[in-house]
C-alpha cells in the first residue's frame, strides 16, 4: 500500500470515527433534552414553547441516527462518494442550526431566532438529497 492509499484510508477512518462520535453525542444530547423538557421545563415555559423544544429534540434524534447511518456507510465503502461525506456534514450543520435555534427560541422567547430555523431545515433537506445522490454510487 502506497502512502497516498494509506493517507486516504486514515482520513476515512478518522471521518468515520468523527461522524460516529458526533452522532452518539447528538443522540445522547437529544435524550437528555427530551428528559429535561419533560421534567424540568414542563412547569416553567408555555405549552407552545415546550412543543418547540420537543420538536428540536425529535429532529435532533432523527438526524443523529441519519449521521450514524452515514458513518456506517463510509466505514463499509472503500472510496465513498463526496456526496456521502457531504450528507454527514449537512446533518451536523442542520442539527446545530435547526435544533439549536428551536432550543434557544423556546428558552428565551426571542422570536427572531425562529428566522434562523429554516436554514437548518434546508441543511437537513440538502443532507438527505446528498445521501440520495450517494446511493446511486453503491454497487449492490
Amino acid at each position: 500500500m502506497c502512502f497516498v492509499e494509506f493517507s486516504i484510508k486514515l482520513r476515512l477512518g478518522l471521518m468515520t470515527q468523527f461522524f460516529l462520535s458526533i452522532a452518539a453525542f447528538f443522540g445522547g444530547l437529544s435524550v437528555a433534552a427530551g428528559a429535561f423538557a419533560s421534567h424540568a421545563l414542563r412547569e416553567k415555559i408555555s405549552e407552545r414553547s415546550l412543543e418547540i423544544f420537543e420538536t428540536g429534540a425529535r429532529y435532533q434524534m432523527y438526524h443523529a441516527l441519519a449521521l450514524l447511518f452515514v458513518a456506517l456507510l463510509i466505514s463499509r465503502t472503500p472510496s465513498p462518494q463526496p456526496t456521502l461525506i457531504a450528507s454527514g456534514w449537512l446533518f451536523i450543520i442542520g442539527i446545530a442550526i435547526f435544533s439549536g435555534s428551536l432550543y434557544a427560541l423556546s428558552l428565551t422567547g426571542v422570536k427572531s431566532l425562529g428566522a434562523i430555523t429554516p436554514l437548518g431545515g434546508v441543511a437537513f433537506l440538502a443532507g438527505w438529497g446528498a445521501l440520495a445522490l450517494a446511493a446511486w454510487s453503491f454497487k449492490l
